[in-house]
Parts: structure tokens; sequence; C-alpha cells
């Protein structure tokens, strides 16, 4: 499969914005050139020179923790920026479709409809994994990108290899695989099939289990082909350098991230068999994530009675195979205890 042949033809011929620093090789002293403020930033660090447009100390970083080399490795705002060039990229606004696997993550239908691309929706089965069958109906030859998000949000459940893998072998566009969860995963990530699967795009984040959120920084890896494309259309400097700062900070402290990851599937495995013992709780569906559904009689009233209790979880019961659930974070044990506690005092009370 050749990749170039899946963009749109304006991105095969477009010249991308060439910055300053791209256009200059080698050491120097005095920087002239980007119009910036030579005296420096009121702050106590000195961000008044433009970042790395291509992040290559980051990704060198990460390259080391994730065995996967720079140039198969993107870095976005957020791992949205990614999905959102994936679709500008590689999709023809008013021509072209994308699949997505309802119920699952809400940006990929509507980074699609920003851009003007057809969203064919093929539910999951019952069980929450994919239904094969459906998905290959529904390709035509206007199908460029599947996004297939695992383990899945809002679920929780990590899909089949296998049936990921047959989509991968067989459809001729694009397999988005968003692992934002699989630090909490018993499955292994994507990433080691990048070398089989030209038309693989594995997407993670910093924002779960690295806890920086709020730096919004995603990752996505693929082929060479797929980030020169990528690298081809996102802005000049997507990713501030106080984001990089922090994000080189926070690779040296991976014990800790690993040590939040391993408390947070103890406290899952707690809080699933504290919830399923509580009267109204109907099922607790089995989580390969950070977070639980739980199908609740009456959930949205329960979703109230806990907002005014100054706990704030998510109800997803108007999502499709959600009827009646909430999907809770994993928090800390003490936080843990007192949804808990709140739960049960409020279903007395409805008793």
């Amino acid at each position: 499969m050749d990749i170039r042949n899946l963009q749109r033809d304006n991105i095969k011929n477009l010249s991308p914005y060439s910055t300053a620093r791209d256009e200059f090789k080698g050491e120097a002293s005095i920087f002239l050139d980007a119009n910036e403020n030579s005296f420096g930033s009121p702050l106590p660090a000195d961000y008044n020179r433009y970042p790395d447009p291509l992040q290559l100390d980051l990704k060198d970083a990460i390259s080391k923790i994730k065995g996967v080399p720079i140039e198969n490795m993107f870095l976005g705002n957020g791992s949205d920026e990614a999905i959102d060039l994936l679709i500008r990229a590689f999709c023809n606004p008013g021509k072209d479709n994308i699949i997505i696997l309802p119920p699952t993550y809400g940006m990929y239908e509507v980074s699609a409809n920003i851009n003007d691309i057809e969203v064919k929706k093929v539910n999951l089965l019952p069980n929450y994994q994919l239904d094969l069958e459906r998905i290959a109906e529904s390709i035509d030859s206007n199908t460029k990108i599947i996004f297939i998000c695992s383990p899945n949000n809002p679920t929780g459940n990590s899909l089949i290899r296998s049936d990921i893998e047959t989509i991968l072998a067989n459809f001729k566009g694009l397999v988005v695989i968003d692992e934002a969860y699989i630090n909490f995963s018993r499955q292994k990530s994507f990433i080691q099939e990048l070398t089989e699967y030209a038309n693989l795009v594995v997407l993670q984040t910093f924002s779960k289990a690295w806890g920086l959120a709020a730096i919004r920084l995603g990752m996505a890896f693929s082929s060479t082909p797929v980030i020169d494309i990528l690298n081809k259309v996102k802005p000049p400097y997507n990713i501030n350098q106080p984001t990089q700062d922090l994000a080189l900070a926070a690779l040296e402290n991976i014990q800790q991230v690993n040590e939040w990851i391993r408390i947070t599937v103890i406290e899952r495995e707690r809080l699933s068999n504290a919830l399923a013992r509580i009267e109204v709780v109907k099922k607790v569906y089995p989580s390969d994530s950070n977070f639980l559904l739980v199908e609740i009689n009456d959930a949205q009233n329960l979703y109230y009675k806990l907002l005014e209790q100054g706990i704030v979880v998510r109800d997803r019961s108007k999502v499709t195979l959600c009827d009646n659930c909430l999907r809770i974070t994993i928090g800390t044990t003490e936080e843990n205890n007192e949804l808990l506690k709140a739960i049960s005092i409020l279903t007395e009370q409805t008793v």
C-alpha cells in the first residue's frame, strides 16, 4: 500500500510553511531572523524564542521509552489535533467518509463534521466488540479512515486483537487505533505492529496515566509516509515550549507514573467489587481503563444527586448501548471511599 495515494490531491501539492528555524542549520549566538523579542520574556524562564517545530529533544526522550524511532512519531496539541489533521489530510470534504464504532470517543465525529466528512456509524455488538461483518459492508471506495478506540471510551473494555488485525489486513485506508487508556490495560500496544502495517496509526496521550491533561500533548505513531504528511499540514509551532519542557521533566519520573498506574488498577478492582454490591447497581462492566461503566437504576437521578454532594461523574445514559449508565473515573482511595459512601446514602434515601 502506498500511503501517499490516500492523501488528498491538494495536500500532495501543498508547499508547507517554512519557519525561520527550518531554514537555518548550525550554531549561532545572535538570532535576528524571526522578529522575536530579543530582550527575553517577563517570566523566570525565557520563552521569547519560538520552540523547535519538530520537538526533536522531546521525541528522542519518548523514543527511548516507547521504542519507536523519531521518524515514526508525531506530537500534537492533544490527540485531538492528530485526529483533526488525519481527517483533513486524507479525506476530501463532501466526498469521502470515515467509519466510527459507537459507543466511542466523540471527537472523531466532531472533527469529521467540522471538515464536512461523512460519518458512517457501525455500532459495537452488545458485548462491546467489533461487528466485523457490518464494518465490511459499510466500507466503500470513499472510506478513508476507520477509528477504533481500544480500550474503548466509554465502555472501558479492550477490543479483541485478532478482530482489529483483520481490519488492518483487509482495509485499504488508514486504521487509527486510539490507545488513550493503554497504560491501564492488560493488552499490549499496537505500536509494536507499526512495521507490519503501513496503514496503521496509533494514538496515545499524556493526559491520562501521565497526569498531564493540562499541558495538552498527544502522540501519533505510524509509518514514515503518514508522519511526513502530518508534519506537512500541521501548524509550524504546534507544541509550545512550556509543554515541551514540562513533558521532558515528566519523562524523568516514570517510576512515579508506574506506581500511580499500579494503584489505579488496584482501586479499579476494589471500586468495581464494591459498586456491584450496591442494590441499585445492575452491572459493572469489565474495564481495561482508568474508569468504570456502571449500569444503574435511574442513572440520571443518581447523577444529579451526586452533583448536589459535589461529586462529578459522567452520565452516559443517552449514548448508544449505554442506557442508564454512568462512567466513573477511578479516583484516589479517599475519593473512591467518598463516592461509595455517597451512593450508599443516596440510594438508601431513595428506597
